[in-house]
């Protein structure tokens, strides 16, 4: 007969301590939680600089298409996946910035870069807020340049992205000293004791402020209360082990011409966040690196490629790059199904969103999006077309996306119903 194993054994080396994972041995009860059913997750990513159309979208719609250009790359994972097109959101146009649309493409709020404009919650953290802290990150949000992301909050607020992969495996998988988990309470503590200090001084400025003030106090109001409520929730977690993997920590790349590198780097983590259920809802955004990528047969910038005012040299040297990113696409849902659970894989129980907020960078246009949706147990390996004058509301597979989850909404922002094919 085994001994059972406290939960909170630790391996420890050069003064770092790394929690061992959920084992058998530790006890009947965790054992038999062993089979319970694997969690639904979402993984949601953008390339905002678009994917060339007539190296991605076939002539062909329905489960007989040809393959194309970026279609060949992915032909290993063909059941894997969904291909959309003549999906977008409305009013995405208008604004001074011709990018602005990047903001929306997770929430659809109308009329981004136009004075006034107020962005809305984002379909990722309606399934983080849901979820809540079920896991001890909500969410995870990823940049591969800089902080800048696509999930907003309730109240239209950026939440901002990781860049670093080395600060993300510090974050979901090192183990603080006693010290260092001291710390982090007595933090945690401190934000609690400022949040009550503010919500005092609220109810004075709420009796002094005008109706317009008020209205805007009360939706601070509602900020903070969510805060205070993440406050409590994270407590919980912070004697929490976090879980033992295998893998090294990452080493972050300096150098931003390495797009395809950094890229790689963020998209490996994805696997292993889902696998130890650190989060499941996992969003990145591919930037504008402002460079020349180390991408052979390439010497334009990204952004100046996918303007390519349709000069032939600047196209092939925009698919060369594209390539690489369909590439990791490619990889990442490799990464999925090579791991195995509950009798299946992560991609069975993990929903792949890829693709991008334009349907042609050369012009700025914000329609005919491509978009991918891969695992999640959905009915794949078809190509599904849409007007390409008369758009259907990509928020329809968002909510789709939300009910395979197992969040139950009528409704998501411009969506008209659930998409099904």
């Amino acid at each position: 007969m085994f001994k059972p194993l406290d939960r909170r054994t630790f391996l420890k080396a050069a003064g770092v301590a790394v929690a061992l994972p959920l084992l058998e041995s530790m006890s009947p009860a965790i054992a038999s939680a062993a089979t319970a059913a694997p969690p639904k997750r979402m993984v949601t990513i953008c390339n905002t600089l678009g994917l060339h159309k007539q190296s991605l979208f076939p002539e062909t719609a329905g489960a007989d298409y040809e393959m194309t250009e970026y279609l060949e790359i992915l032909k290993e994972h063909k059941n894997d996946f969904t291909l959309f097109s003549g999906l977008a959101h409305k009013g995405q146009r208008g604004g001074r910035q011709p990018h602005a649309c990047e903001m929306t493409w997770l929430s659809a709020a109308r009329n981004p870069g136009l004075d006034g404009f107020r962005n809305s919650i984002s379909v990722d953290q309606v399934a983080a807020n849901t979820l809540g802290y079920v896991t001890r990150f909500p969410s995870v949000v990823l940049g591969s340049a800089m902080e800048q992301s696509q999930s907003y909050s309730s109240s239209g607020v950026m939440i901002p992205g990781m860049k670093e992969p080395s600060k993300l495996f510090s974050r979901l998988f090192l183990q603080g000293n006693p010290e260092e988990v001291a710390q982090q309470n007595r933090n945690l503590g401190d934000g609690q004791s400022i949040l009550d200090a503010l919500m005092a001084r609220m109810e004075v400025l709420k009796r002094r402020g005008s109706s317009g003030d008020k209205q805007q106090l009360e939706e601070y109001f509602e900020a903070i209360r969510k805060a205070e409520k993440d406050i409590t929730e994270a407590q919980g977690w912070i004697d929490t082990p976090k879980p033992a993997i295998d893998d090294e920590p990452p080493v972050d790349i300096g150098d931003s011409a390495e797009l395809i590198a950094k890229i790689q780097l963020l998209l490996d983590m994805i696997p292993l966040i889902v696998q130890t259920d650190s989060s499941r809802v996992v969003t990145l955004m591919i930037h504008d690196h402002k460079v020349v990528p180390k991408v052979e047969g390439v010497t334009g910038e990204h952004h100046t490629l996918s303007h390519h005012g349709k000069d032939p040299e600047s196209i092939v040297q925009l698919r060369k790059i594209e390539c690489k990113l369909v590439n990791c696409f490619d990889r990442l849902l490799t990464q999925l199904k090579q791991k195995k659970e509950a009798g299946g894989n992560l991609l069975d129980n993990t929903q792949v969103l890829f693709g991008s907020n334009l349907g042609n960078a050369n012009a700025h246009i914000s329609q005919n999006l491509p978009i991918f949706l891969a695992g999640g147990g959905l009915n794949h390996g078809t190509y599904i077309t849409h007007d390409e004058d008369d758009n259907a509301p990509l928020c329809n597979l968002f909510l789709t996306m939300l009910n395979t989850m197992g969040i139950e909404t009528d409704s998501f922002a411009q969506s008209t119903g659930a998409m099904s094919w």
